[in-house]
């Protein structure tokens, strides 16, 4: 393969995850590879553990931490390839884990960005929460994956060992073309962490690209390396991403729709926070629709600049908290084929 492909970890005070994960990246078989560290404004001895132990690999400084999302854009400015393989810190991967996304991608000019299969690294026969085997949402806008409903992963048995095209793929281990990522101009900022990789499949889908599930690469991820799931500022993001996410991306009286039902269905999580003992998370979600409300004309230009119009590969036409509470489908392959 002569496509030149740029492995790129952002990473923040992680010198841990580096010094235990970087060896299998290294050893990544792909001919045409550039291993890219960018360091987010790290203030442990990340940066000096790469210059003394992989003096090769190229290294990015970012002044400070800007997140995710811009952290990513920074870096990716001074980056030359023609994929971009965005790889979390806390990612162990099989030598032969990029050819065969680099092949699916090849064989059709339309796919923008693709996942491999994403496992636990704890239990390597299970599949991870993200990203699994390739992401999806309901009409809603609640993101799942094939391998894993809300906090349900189900074992790896070979159910998902077909190429599919999916919603979006995992920041974990995401691929994505270069004129792709310059198309959609990256990520959006504003995001910082969390669905900002959703928004950008959704924003690529627009554009008339497909994301792509390749399930003969198989990644193993560690997961929470930055922030648990238990931090009330992962569900600040989680809540007011969704909802920018919608507000950009779906067609006008869908988007009023959606995120009206939606104010209700966070009203109802934030109590059961409080029921749960959870103050600071249920404190978190108001904070997330302030701040929606506060930046909503903001994110009204956003929305002009997508011109937004109706996606429907990957959506599941129905509401996957109904089914996973009311209707106890549980697995991906229990949901209705006819829904998708």
């Amino acid at each position: 393969m002569n496509k030149k492909v740029a492995v790129v970890i952002l990473n923040w005070n992680g010198r841990s995850y580096l010094e235990k994960f970087l060896p299998s990246v290294c050893a990544s078989t792909y001919p045409n590879l550039e291993i890219v560290i960018g360091d987010n404004g790290s203030t442990d001895d990340s940066v000096s553990f790469i210059q003394t132990e992989y003096p090769s690999l190229t290294l990015i400084n970012n002044k400070e931490n800007f997140g995710f999302a811009e952290g990513y854009n920074r870096v990716l400015e001074q980056v030359e390839a023609d994929y971009f393989v965005l790889l979390n810190s806390d990612v162990q991967v099989d030598p032969y884990w990029i050819e065969p996304v680099i092949e699916l991608m090849e064989a059709d000019s339309k796919i923008g960005a693709a996942q491999p299969k994403i496992l636990s690294f704890y239990d390597k026969k299970k599949f991870e929460h993200a990203g699994a085997a390739g992401g999806f949402i309901d009409y809603l806008g609640y993101p799942f994956c094939a391998g894993r409903i809300l906090e349900k992963t189900e074992v790896d048995q070979g159910q998902y060992n077909h190429p599919k095209e999916i919603f979006w793929a995992s920041g974990a281990a995401f691929f994505i073309k270069r004129d792709a990522w310059r198309k959609a101009k990256g990520f959006d900022k504003d995001f910082f962490a969390h669905m900002e990789e959703i928004d950008l499949c959704w924003r690529l889908k627009l554009f008339g690209y497909s994301i792509y599930y390749c399930p003969k690469s198989a990644v193993y991820h560690v997961g929470g390396g930055t922030l648990s799931k238990e931090n009330p500022f992962k569900t600040y993001l989680n809540f007011r991403n969704n909802l920018v996410m919608l507000q950009k991306n779906l067609p006008l009286m869908q988007a009023i729709f959606v995120i009206f039902i939606r104010f209700w269905l966070d009203f109802i999580a934030l109590l059961r926070f409080i029921s749960e003992g959870k103050r600071k998370d249920a404190l978190a979600v108001s904070k997330a629709h302030v701040n929606f409300f506060r930046n909503f004309r903001k994110n009204a230009r956003k929305r002009k600049r997508t011109k937004s119009k109706k996606v429907s590969s990957g959506i599941y036409r129905a509401s996957i908290i109904w089914a996973y509470f009311i209707l106890q489908k549980q697995k991906f392959t229990e949901l209705n084929n006819k829904k998708f």
